[in-house]
């Protein structure tokens, strides 16, 4: 699980760094996949950024140094030609990977309300909770069991997010959650493949599609780009094909990319509509 953006407000008008969205994602990776899943994400690494390690280093380490989803969507948006053109291969290769490897995707992303205050810990909190029911839904699916590595934040940040699935997870009246096993657990990106994984969805992919689906207009920053149009026009259709959705006991639909649009409240299913040609 990683999350992309801040929990900061939006000004109004908006000033030059407020991030217009936050998002929070969540990975689901088989764990008898891991053993290729580990290599071939490393390898992938060293192909696309020879210079990431010493040639001489142990093939292992270059799990340590990290490809960051918002430089790639950076170089797509506002880069050269020859960055531009580099990161939209590698993130095909990322997405080509993560189908090969079976990975799905939910997420959980706001936009934010211009000149709105935000709650943080309720936002993150809630968010999390979300992404757990469908986690375990997934799992009861599967008939498996899991347990969630995030990224970690500072401590203040992490206890009240494993404290509101502890209090769920626990409860003497409904318990929540039988199919994970453990609270999240808050680990370094540099260790954890899934998580650097789930950093490039979020940042280079699904946090440039919603902002330009939903704040292109209104809001005027270094955040909301026209060339985000690119990204969506090349990646919307290949993101779907990586998304747990499913129906809860009311035929609702759940799961997938979930967004909350605080500026007109427009529905989730208008970012996958009239996609940009890439």
């Amino acid at each position: 699980m990683d999350d992309a953006g801040d929990l900061g407000t939006v000004a109004n008008p908006a000033n030059h760094n407020d991030q217009p969205v936050f998002a929070l994602t969540l990975l689901l990776v088989n764990q008898t996949r891991l053993a290729a899943f580990v290599p071939d994400f490393i390898q992938l690494k060293r192909n696309f950024f020879p210079g990431l390690c010493p040639p001489a280093s142990h093939f292992l380490d270059s799990v340590l140094p990290e490809i960051k989803g918002a430089d790639l969507r950076r170089d797509i948006a506002r880069g050269n030609r020859n960055q531009s053109r580099h990161a939209i291969r590698f993130l095909n290769e990322v997405l080509d990977f993560c189908v090969r490897n079976e990975v799905k995707l939910i997420s959980k992303v706001f936009v934010k309300g211009i000149g709105q205050p935000n709650r943080h810990t309720a936002v993150y909190t809630a968010s999390c909770q979300s992404l757990f029911r469908a986690f375990d839904h997934y799992l009861t699916t599967a008939d498996d069991f899991g347990f969630c590595i995030a990224d970690s934040r500072a401590k203040g940040l992490n206890v009240p997010v494993a404290h509101s699935i502890f209090t769920q997870m626990f409860s003497t009246r409904q318990p929540q959650y039988p199919r994970i096993v453990e609270l999240p657990t808050f680990g370094h990106s540099e260790n954890h493949v899934g998580v650097q994984v789930c950093d490039l969805l979020t940042s280079a992919l699904l946090v440039p599609m919603v902002t330009h689906t939903y704040c292109t207009g209104h809001v005027a920053n270094i955040h909301v780009q026209p060339d985000y149009s690119r990204i969506r026009g090349r990646f919307t259709n290949r993101i779907q094909q990586l998304l747990y959705r499913y129906q809860d006991a009311q035929g609702t639909w759940k799961g997938g990319v979930t967004i909350s649009d605080a500026i007109l409240r427009r529905p989730s299913s208008l970012m996958f509509q009239d996609v940009p040609s890439a």
